[in-house]
């Protein structure tokens, strides 16, 4: 039986299913716990001064003060973005649906631009600028939600390439314009984690918030309207980027590189280096069985026939509530797992492992139900679970996976190598893509539990390596 409070917010809510608005209440109230909880045991990791050449250079209060002015103008402009690209997301595949077009073959053209792309993009990242390249991003993102105005079939297909263009400089320009940005001001390299934190915390935010405007937008203006909103929020973005410090790859100032020349030392570092492709492969797979889920767990829901159908909106906020969870936790768990699993220097591998096995479990749970003739009542619950269980671990990997990748990637390399990453990632993701439309929903769940754990695996074998990562290494 309800409690009053349910009640009350129940009758203030749309007349969702039950078991929709339990789930939305319940992540909602889990939300806050974590919050309060994460109050008391996030350990201050923002405790060492910055040096340079071995000497202090500034004093705890000045070095503060300087590093939260920084990790703010990076947030603002994270946050903006991805909002503007969540609101795409919500509404894309409705938006196709209305024009009648082929969607699979938008969305296959989009990845298959980016697994294309990739390899060459970073290198002129590094060459040219990453703020520049991140005023790139802004332009290709206004002229992609311009070209979605346009029924015609063959422009749609050009504003999926340019959109897997601007897919590899999100998520390389960004976080290479930061992370060295961060080391030249001299801060502490502990203190890169909670910024990894933040972005996932405030991504998962974004999506919920995404959820609301988005649906608001096209209740004003049709289902265009997410893409209009998308557009201002990304003409902000580029007002704010301006302000922004430049920095690019080259190892030293002064001395300058070809593009060719950063394209093959990228390439070198990363099949050199077994900690660098390592890094790579985890990310690859661990990014590209999130991607199949995100293609799977609508439909999924859908076959399984809840009593009063699925309100996707709902399930999505929920679902977004869970990854804000894990980037809240992060912080905690990764503290403990320092204090009694291992030691500071390897506790982010440590911390990637269980949390890659945690949801190669939970993907497990779906892949046995679904091939199973078990009851369809308690199942569905089961998946349920394993859906927000997956989602949290997102919330969780995708700090340390940050992380970790400021620490074995070479600053100077950082956008061509993040873009070199992105080649075994999309093609994990076409092949989910496919695996979709072919094979039964519990196969797929499968595939994406193997490849969860090959991820565990990989990250495991990085534990005990034993080495460091060097000035040199950090500079290239």
């Amino acid at each position: 039986m309800a409690n009053p409070i349910q009640l009350f917010l129940r009758s203030s809510l749309p007349d969702w299913p039950e078991w929709a608005m339990d789930l939305l209440i319940g992540m909602a109230g889990a939300l806050i716990v974590t919050y309060i909880f994460s109050i008391f045991f996030t350990p201050d990791d923002e405790v060492a001064s910055g040096t340079k050449d071995g000497k202090k250079e500034e004093t705890d209060g000045e070095l503060h003060k300087k590093f939260h002015i920084f990790r703010r103008k990076y947030l603002i402009v994270y946050l903006i973005i991805m909002l503007a690209d969540w609101m795409q997301g919500t509404h894309m595949y409705t938006l196709y649906l209305s024009y009648n077009v082929n969607i699979s073959a938008l969305f296959l053209t989009g990845f298959l631009s980016g697994a294309i792309f990739a390899p060459f993009l970073g290198s002129a990242v590094d060459k040219f600028g990453r703020k520049k390249s991140c005023i790139v991003y802004c332009i290709l993102e206004i002229i992609i939600n311009i070209l979605e105005h346009v029924h015609d079939f063959r422009i749609l297909l050009l504003g999926r390439v340019l959109g897997g263009i601007s897919t590899n400089l999100l998520f390389s320009a960004f976080e290479s314009w930061m992370t060295t940005q961060h080391r030249q001001n001299g801060f502490p390299e502990s203190w890169l984690q909670r910024t990894y934190a933040e972005t996932s915390i405030g991504n998962g935010a974004m999506a919920v918030l995404a959820g609301i405007v988005a649906q608001l937008l096209e209740d004003k203006l049709g289902q265009i309207g997410p893409f209009q909103g998308a557009v201002a929020l990304t003409v902000l973005a580029l007002i704010l980027i301006l302000g922004w410090e430049e920095n690019y790859g080259e190892a030293t100032k002064g001395e300058s590189s070809s593009l060719y020349q950063q394209f093959t030392q990228g390439w070198k570092a990363t099949y050199t280096d077994s900690k660098i492709w390592r890094i790579g492969l985890t990310q690859a797979m661990s990014e590209g069985a999130m991607y199949t889920f995100v293609f799977m767990w609508v439909p999924t829901m859908l076959s399984m026939d809840p009593p009063g159908g699925v309100p996707t909106g709902c399930v999505f906020s929920s679902l977004m509530m869970a990854i804000t969870m894990g980037g809240i936790l992060f912080p905690v768990v990764r503290s403990q797992v320092a204090k009694r699993l291992s030691s500071e220097h390897n506790s982010s591998e440590i911390t990637a492992t269980i949390i890659y096995v945690l949801a190669s479990v939970s993907m497990a749970v779906p892949a046995f139900c679904l091939s199973s003739l078990s009851d369809s009542g308690s199942c569905f619950q089961k998946v349920l679970i394993s859906f927000v269980i997956v989602e949290m671990c997102v919330g969780l990997f995708n700090p340390v996976a940050g992380t970790l990748r400021s620490k074995y990637v070479p600053d100077g390399l950082q956008g061509g190598i993040l873009n070199i990453f992105r080649l075994p990632l999309n093609t994990v993701v076409c092949a989910g893509t496919f695996a979709t439309d072919y094979l039964p929903a519990y196969q797929v769940f499968a595939i994406i539990s193997f490849c969860f754990m090959a991820a565990a695996v990989l990250q495991a074998s990085m534990v005990y390596d034993g080495s460091t990562i060097s000035d040199k290494k950090k500079k290239v």
